[in-house]
C-alpha cells in the first residue's frame, strides 16, 4: 500500500478544469517532484490535498484511508503538512512564537510546544533566531520559517510548494541539505518546485502535469529526456542532459 494517492482529481472553477484527471501515488520515504508551468494545477493539488478546495470529483487516500473532504486540522493532525508558496509569517510575533503556534496542533500545553518549538528550530537551523519577529526575517530565513512551523506538526507527509524561490546560491544548497534532512528523518515529501537544480537534485520521481493533465512521469533522468516536459516545460537544454 502507497503512503499516499491521488486518484482521477478533478477540480472545475467555473467552465476551467484547473486539475483534469489527475492520479498518482507517493511511496513511503521518497521525495515525488510536482513540476509544470505556471498556472498549470499545481499549487491547486496541494489545496485539495489539504481541503483549501474541494474536488469536484477524484478521491484522496493517506495511509489507505481515504480522506477526501476532510477539514484542514484533521488533515493536519493525521499527518500531512505544508508549507505556502506565499510566506506569510505571524509577522510580529517572534520566530519561537510562531513555531509554538504550529506546534500546539501536536501537543495540548504550552511547555509541550516550546519544548518541540525549540528541538524543531534546532533541527532546522534555525533556533539563533528565535527571538526575532517574524515580519524583520530576509526572504531565505522566512522561507526557512515557514519549513520549520509545517515541522512542528510533525508530519509524515509534507508539502513544500515552492520553498527554493527567491533564494540565492548559497541558501539553495542549504534548502536543498534541509530537504534532505526532512527526508532522512523519516518524513515522505511530494514539492512542487521550479528551480531544476533542486527538484532534479533531490526527486526520487517526479510527475509533470500542463494544463491540469499529467503528461508525463518518472526519475528525473526519464523526465530530462521526456519529450512531452521539454516542449511543455524544461526547454531544449535540458534533452540528453
Amino acid at each position: 500500500m502507497s503512503l499516499f494517492e491521488i486518484k482521477d482529481l478533478v477540480k472545475y472553477f467555473g467552465g476551467l478544469a484547473a486539475v483534469n484527471d489527475v492520479s498518482f501515488k507517493v511511496e513511503k520515504g521518497e521525495i515525488f517532484g510536482l513540476i509544470g508551468p505556471n498556472g498549470s494545477g499545481k499549487t491547486t493539488m496541494f489545496n485539495l490535498i489539504s481541503d483549501y478546495y474541494r474536488p469536484t470529483s477524484g478521491k484522496i487516500y493517506f495511509k489507505g484511508e481515504d480522506i477526501t473532504g476532510f477539514k484542514t486540522h484533521k488533515i493536519c493532525r493525521l499527518g500531512i503538512g505544508r508549507t505556502f508558496q506565499v510566506v506569510k509569517p505571524l509577522g510580529r510575533m517572534s520566530v519561537l512564537d510562531n513555531v509554538i503556534a504550529a506546534a500546539f496542533s501536536r501537543v495540548n500545553t504550552k511547555h509541550q510546544a516550546h519544548d518541540l518549538a525549540m528541538e524543531t528550530l534546532e533541527f532546522c537551523e534555525l533556533v539563533h533566531r528565535k527571538d526575532v519577529l517574524a515580519k524583520s526575517l530576509p526572504i531565505g530565513e522566512r522561507k526557512r520559517l515557514e519549513i520549520t512551523r509545517a515541522m512542528a506538526t510533525k508530519p509524515e507527509l509534507l508539502l513544500l510548494d515552492e520553498t527554493a524561490a527567491g533564494l540565492n546560491p548559497s541558501e539553495l544548497d542549504a534548502a536543498i541539505e534541509l530537504i534532505k534532512r526532512i527526508r532522512d528523518k523519516g518524513v515522505t515529501i511530494i514539492i512542487i518546485e521550479h528551480i531544476m537544480k533542486v527538484i532534479m537534485t533531490i526527486s526520487d520521481r517526479i510527475h509533470a502535469i500542463n494544463f491540469g493533465q499529467t503528461i508525463a512521469e518518472g526519475t528525473p533522468q526519464e523526465m530530462a529526456n521526456s519529450p512531452a516536459v521539454i516542449e511543455a516545460y524544461l526547454g531544449e537544454e535540458y534533452a540528453h542532459s
